[in-house]
């Protein structure tokens, strides 16, 4: 009986304690090898044509050649890699190119490395992302989204904990909408509270505050896994919100 290969996984990004981190982690995985870490986009493309990775792990913010870079290397080539980017800022104009470039995922950091796990073995076995979040639902998603805001420690009375939980809603029915949170997202909660998208902005930043200052950090942490220190920094807002989304999401494969 032949012995099933492994998924050949290549991540590159310019921090190398992250790196070097992440590498360790997704070998630790059965069925997973990293086959090459890349420090930047030229070492990348090298590595992609050299190595032929099922997935590759690709920064967006790198020196030389950034994530983009990379991309619009490999729109020409014929068998290309799944991709999935990674980000620290959510800016939406970039994660937008990179979907039309044909970056098969995006995610913000920090993140849970398992999570990243699980969508590079769903990448490689073909399965997409949007078969989960597309399909009808028989969940009641408004009282698990509630259940881990209640856990995180979000204070329920303020008015950004209703405009997350609708954020958090609607991502996860639409993954999109993280790279289009000020001209889509907001303004679509802003419309059915009747009130304005700078509003929702700042109440949800507000919100994610008071849960990192006076909430549940045992429970913060790990939800956001290895890659934040809530004491140096609070998620931004898409972090948070993608965050939740995609532990959803997982919940949900695993329940099929």
């Amino acid at each position: 009986m032949l012995e099933k290969r492994s998924v050949k996984v290549l991540i590159a990004d310019d921090n190398t304690e992250f790196r070097n981190l992440l590498g360790s982690f997704i070998d630790q995985q059965e069925g997973l090898e990293v086959v090459g870490m890349a420090k930047n986009g030229i070492q990348a493309i090298e590595m992609i044509h050299n190595y032929s990775p099922d997935v590759v792990v690709l920064d967006i913010i790198m020196p030389q050649l950034d994530g983009i870079g990379v991309l619009e290397n490999l729109a020409g080539a014929g068998k290309k890699p799944k991709i999935i980017m990674l980000t620290a800022f959510g800016q939406e104009s970039v994660t937008r190119r990179s979907v039309e470039l044909g970056a098969d995922y995006f995610i913000l950091k920090p993140f849970d490395f398992n999570l990243l796990v699980d969508r590079i073995c769903q990448l490689a076995s073909e399965v997409s992302t949007h078969q989960y979040v597309q399909k009808t639902k028989t969940r009641d998603l408004n009282t698990d989204i509630t259940n881990i805001m209640h856990e995180m420690g979000v204070p329920p009375h303020v008015r950004g904990y209703h405009y997350l939980r609708e954020a958090i809603l609607m991502v996860y029915n639409d993954i999109s909408l993280l790279g289009a949170l000020t001209i889509e997202l907001y303004p679509a909660i802003a419309d059915n509270f009747k009130t304005t998208p700078s509003k929702v902005e700042r109440a949800i930043r507000h919100a994610i505050k008071l849960a990192c200052d006076r909430g549940n950090i045992k429970m913060i942490n790990k939800y956001f896994g290895y890659t934040m220190n809530i004491d140096r920094g609070k998620p931004t807002n898409g972090q948070f919100i993608s965050t939740i989304a995609d532990r959803l999401i997982l919940q949900e494969k695993e329940a099929s």
